[in-house]
């Protein structure tokens, strides 16, 4: 059973996946309204909350609505659609989080691997923002209610959603592609956009893309939620902005003109180290059926486990 079957092994109805969705889609689309209506300038505000609370508490105030999320998500999935974690995770019969660890070392290697090398080459972009006290305070904040936030864009788009709209669908490449670019759109509200212009919605929206292909080619969420996690943890712990949506007690500060980086932050990634990163994850776990796996039918399997065995594997993770 693929991955985006693993929903008909729940008390499968359309309206139950209309719910959660529709009320967090609700939220951000009212508050990219209430700052376009009233023409809210995000950077001001963002450093105004700032100057008040500080980094920290700014970084768990906004850290924090998405954890709950994640909580609430969870306990919908298994109370109200009777379906078990663990299957809303992956269509092994247990989660691997050899490949979570896999993906967060990888990516935070490489993405770490960037940072440093940018500031190699041009240290002018760069000050040293280093405070031991707020810094290991942000670590702290920072390795808990991140993995936390991206789980929860990750089991909201690439599992709950990529599973509902697939199903009700009947389709692969329906769910990849509304889950992706629905996913973009929900940042158009970040300080980036305002700094670097629509531009961005390609590296958000490629990023959705590259994270639901790995979901489907790899029947799992594993991949994504490993390098969802080492890309927002390792970019808030080494590099900070006063134009981003983290803004931190980190490492170094970046001081240069954002579009200036315009290439590297935005089309590099997208169209050369994400098709490299499939490349690798091909390879090392042996993908193959490209084409039914991405663009195939799903199709309601002739016997699904019962649910009494799916609920108690939740254990399992």
């Amino acid at each position: 059973m693929n991955y985006i079957q693993q929903a008909y092994k729940s008390e499968f109805a359309f309206w139950k996946y209309l719910i959660i969705p529709l009320g967090f889609f609700a939220l951000m689309i009212l508050n990219y309204l209430v700052i376009e209506f009233f023409n809210i300038d995000v950077d001001t505000l963002i450093k105004d909350e700032i100057e008040k609370k500080g980094e920290n508490r700014f970084l768990i105030e906004t850290l924090a609505p998405l954890a709950a999320g994640l909580v609430l998500l969870l306990l919908w999935v298994k109370y109200i659609h009777k379906q078990s974690i663990r299957s809303l995770t992956t269509s092994r019969k247990k989660v691997d989080w050899n490949r979570i660890w896999f993906a967060f070392f990888l990516w935070g290697i490489i993405s770490s691997g960037f940072i440093f090398l940018d500031y190699y080459f041009a240290p002018e972009d760069y000050v040293l923002n280093f405070k031991l006290g707020p810094f290991l305070i942000l670590c702290l904040i920072a390795i808990v209610l991140v993995p936390l936030q991206t789980s929860f864009e990750e089991y909201l788009f690439r599992g709950y959603l990529m599973q509902g709209i697939g199903v009700v669908t009947k389709s692969k490449w329906i769910p990849l592609i509304s889950t992706s670019v629905v996913f973009g759109l929900l940042h158009i509200a970040n300080p980036e956009v305002e700094k670097l212009g629509y531009i961005i919605m390609v590296y958000y929206i490629g990023t959705g893309l590259f994270l639901g292909i790995i979901t489907l080619m790899d029947e799992g969420l594993e991949l994504a939620l490993g390098f969802h996690a080492a890309n927002n943890l390792f970019t808030a712990l080494l590099v900070t902005a006063d134009w981003t949506a983290f803004q931190t007690h980190s490492v170094f500060k970046d001081i240069s003109d954002p579009k200036a980086a315009e290439f590297i932050d935005i089309f590099m990634p997208v169209f050369i180290v994400f098709p490299i990163l499939l490349f690798v994850f091909s390879k090392k776990y042996k993908w193959t059926d490209w084409n039914n796996k991405l663009f195939g039918k799903v199709i309601k399997p002739v016997e699904v486990e019962p649910l009494k065995e799916e609920l108690t594997s939740d254990t399992e993770i």
